[in-house]
């Protein structure tokens, strides 16, 4: 989006010289690498957008900015060795550059590295900012533990589902616009609903990332299409149309999913087709609208310009209605 360009300028301008080439150059240059990749970064930005939108002064929140991006691709390195994913972002993971013990050990680095930023703030700041990046990082690991638990759970409901994203995915969007309040100085009130407002995003943004999965065209999603089927992992697309299919569809949508061929091509096309013709793919976008729209009925309450307004409810329907 156009006037996401500013925010998006300034936060590469300063990421470039967050992280120094030096030795051990076996830990850095992954770190580097991971960073060079681009990406959305819609994280780091949110926070210089809504810092903006609060009226805090140019370059206050850039900082805080940066700890969130080094977070994120923290998570991603992991989350790839969990996952073994051989592409992000339309590249080979680290730990397929170089190996496992190496990404794992990157991935740590990365995220002291975040926490070191938010020294650059006073006192007041820094404890307020790195108790809700403490928070928010924990609520991730849950997240991600519970992923991991629902691959070897056959009762899983859509509201375990939701809460897990929320956790693994939503909660870092929120804090990524709280933090933004918090530099600038916005009221208790105005740092809480930004908050929630970021959430429900999140959950739509993670909804329709999993909708993009399966149905994402690959060369402008940047990952590998139809891996969650590959992986057999329980997303919304899955409980849903296990919800909605005939009981020969569930029986051989949970056959499909107790499998893992060498050659996943026509498993990925035939589980596609249960999710388009069980109803699950057009009940995932209504979530993804639904999720939208509590972000929009929260942005209600929330002490910004009417122009801000209209730019953050321009950007949730962007959210909604992207394909990468």
């Amino acid at each position: 989006m156009e006037f996401l360009k500013k925010y998006s300028d300034q936060l590469n301008g300063s990421l470039d010289g967050t992280i120094e080439l030096k030795e051990p150059t076996q830990l850095y240059e992954p770190i580097k690498y991971i960073l060079s990749l681009g990406g959305k970064r819609l994280r780091p930005v949110l926070t210089l957008m809504i810092a903006d939108f609060f009226g805090a002064e140019e370059g206050k929140a850039i900082n805080a900015a940066l700890a969130v991006e080094l977070f994120h691709n923290f998570s991603l390195i992991h989350d790839d060795i969990m996952d073994d994913a051989p592409l992000r972002r339309g590249h080979v993971t680290v730990h397929e550059k170089w190996d496992t013990n190496t990404g794992i050990l990157s991935g740590d680095a990365l995220l002291i590295l975040a926490y070191q930023l938010f020294e650059h703030y006073d006192a007041h700041l820094f404890q307020e900012l790195a108790k809700l990046f403490s928070k928010t990082a924990i609520e991730v690991c849950e997240g991600q533990q519970y992923d991991v638990d629902f691959e070897t759970r056959d009762d899983v409901s859509i509201s375990e589902y939701i809460n897990m994203i929320d956790f693994k995915t939503a909660v870092l969007v929120g804090a990524s616009m709280k933090m933004g309040a918090i530099v600038a100085g916005a009221s208790e009130s105005c740092k809480e609903n930004i908050y929630s407002y970021g959430r429900n995003l999140g959950i739509a943004f993670q909804l329709q990332d999993d909708y993009l999965d399966a149905f994402g065209d690959p060369e402008t999603f940047g990952k590998q299409t139809g891996g969650d089927i590959i992986a057999n992992k329980k997303t919304f697309l899955y409980l849903t149309a296990l919800k909605l299919s005939s009981q020969d569809q569930v029986g051989e949508l949970e056959g499909l999913y107790s499998v893992s061929p060498k050659d996943p091509t026509d498993k990925i096309e035939i589980v596609k087709k249960i999710f388009q013709q069980s109803g699950a793919a057009e009940a995932t976008q209504e979530e993804i609208e639904k999720y939208t729209q509590k972000a929009s009925e929260v942005l209600e309450t929330i002490k910004i310009s009417e122009e801000n307004k209209k730019k953050l409810k321009a950007f949730g329907s962007w959210l909604m209605n992207r394909t990468v």
